[in-house]
């Protein structure tokens, strides 16, 4: 049962990232936003180890100073007690400075080891992010070549295409024919009005003429 849900599964998985993939093939700029994104959280996870890193060489850089430091006092100690004739005290400092030397030389090759893992850990750090970057230009190119695709198809529709330039061009027309129609109604309202104030002055001075008469 359990191996038949799995297959069913491993399917339903197989068809769903066909899919995807058909998806990915039409639209290679939403492909290249999930690498995108995929790469940031990488480069986030690798920026956090860096400075987990960092500050584990800090760590080790100070237990190396105070391995240093009780080692040389240990010796000094033991020098104080072969000097007084104290032997069991001479002997206690004396293991105690070899415990510290010993931590010494372990803590050092541990920092040392810790620096070299550290440095390869930017490097690569380092090249993630101008992996990121290269990626994001990228994108910006691909933009804009998708942008003038759009942009040139729209265009060469609007120029290729008879159907459109003739419905363009017979609306045109309408409008033209529309502004000469109104331009003369214009005119002959204004002729009209015209007209009517001549006829209108002239009454009145033949009336004058006739009163005067």
């Amino acid at each position: 049962m359990s191996n038949l849900l799995t297959r069913i599964k491993e399917t339903l998985a197989a068809d769903f990232h066909e899919i995807l993939d058909q998806k990915e093939k039409k639209n290679p700029i939403a492909l290249l936003n999930q690498y995108l994104r995929e790469c940031e959280q990488e480069t986030d996870k690798v920026r956090k180890l860096v400075e987990r890193q960092y500050l584990l060489k800090e760590e080790f850089s100070r237990e190396l100073k105070q391995a240093e430091e009780l080692a040389g006092k240990r010796k000094r100690q033991a020098d104080i007690a072969a000097q007084a004739g104290e032997s069991e005290l001479h002997e206690f400092a004396v293991r105690e400075h070899e415990q510290y030397q010993e931590r010494t030389v372990r803590i050092t090759e541990s920092l040392k080891e810790v620096s070299g893992q550290l440095a390869e850990l930017e490097r690569k750090y380092e090249e993630m992010k101008h992996k990121l970057k290269d990626m994001y230009i990228k994108r910006m190119e691909l933009m804009g070549r998708e942008n003038t695709a759009r942009a040139s198809h729209r265009m060469n529709k609007v120029l290729d295409s008879s159907s459109y330039t003739q419905g363009a061009h017979t609306r045109f027309e309408e409008l033209e024919s529309y502004i000469d129609r109104l331009e003369n109604e214009v005119n002959t309202g204004y002729y009209r009005s015209t007209i009517d104030g001549r006829i209108a002055q002239l009454e009145k001075e033949l009336k004058k003429e006739d009163s005067a008469g």
